[in-house]
């Protein structure tokens, strides 16, 4: 992957994941890339796969459970209404 110099790189590497998201690449429920996984195929630095996941956990698009690995998270369906916060 060619990384634009202007933007950050973990921002770039989490829009290809959030574009597997949404093209059903990786379906609900599915393992997404681990940490080293991301440094593997992108060739980036430990913490940036990590600010990648944190990014993606934020947006609420993935979650991880602690020793299996970060899913994608079910995305809300059209007649549930959102609760609030």
């Amino acid at each position: 992957m060619q990384f634009v110099p202007d933007i950050p790189r973990w921002r770039q590497v989490a829009e290809v994941i959030r574009s597997r998201i949404k093209d059903g690449t990786y379906p609900p429920r599915s393992r997404v890339p681990s940490v080293q996984q991301l440094i593997a195929e992108f060739g980036v630095a430990t913490a940036t796969a990590q600010k990648v996941h944190k990014g993606l956990r934020a947006e609420g698009l993935i979650y991880t459970e602690p020793g299996l690995g970060s899913f994608v998270a079910k995305p809300p369906s059209p007649e549930e209404p959102e609760r609030p916060a």
